[in-house]
């Protein structure tokens, strides 16, 4: 009896390695938030509180030092990373499983999650409008900055054209 060996093309097999990955760190993110509820509530309460920045008053208006506002921005990040988890751990299962339409369409949804978490959230909200770049101790520009590339190339890869023999 012989068998036909799975054949996985460059793009397909990248694709899903790469959403495998974001898929891998934004749970453990997620179940870090969820497990170690503090130590990020701490950082979001810092940003949000603008009190760690240089104090400039034509910035400062910004702040948000409710911490129950604080807290609920912390509750939605949590929320957002984990649903994006899920949407990515289903990518990863269909590009396994060679369901190439439905794990681009997850794929591209999850990353483009993490697109908007890092990039509008993290980089542009978190750092331009409450000057987290200011801090030296509440600033998480790099790592933002880290995931948005790699969810970018991710993305990238994803929505390269399938090539005609991959799909047989």
């Amino acid at each position: 009896m012989t068998t036909t060996p799975t054949r996985h093309s460059g793009p397909r097999l990248a694709a899903g390695v790469l959403t495998g990955i974001l898929a891998l760190y934004i749970a453990l993110v997620a179940l870090g938030n969820i497990t170690d509820f503090g130590t990020n509530q701490q950082f979001v309460r810092h940003v949000l509180a603008m009190d760690t920045t240089f104090k400039d008053d034509d910035l400062m208006w910004r702040a948000i030092t409710s911490t129950a506002l604080q807290d609920t921005a912390y509750v939605a990040i949590i929320v957002w990373e984990t649903v994006a988890a899920l949407v990515l751990i289903g990518g990863t299962w269909f590009w396994a499983w060679r369901k190439d339409d439905l794990a681009r369409r997850l794929s591209t949804y999850g990353l483009l999650m993490l697109l908007l978490l890092f990039g509008a959230g993290f980089i542009a909200i978190g750092g331009e409008w409450f000057a987290m770049w200011q801090s030296k101790a509440w600033n998480g520009l790099d790592a933002a900055t880290r995931v948005f590339l790699l969810s970018s190339v991710a993305l990238v890869v994803n929505l390269l054209p399938a090539r005609r023999d991959d799909a047989m």
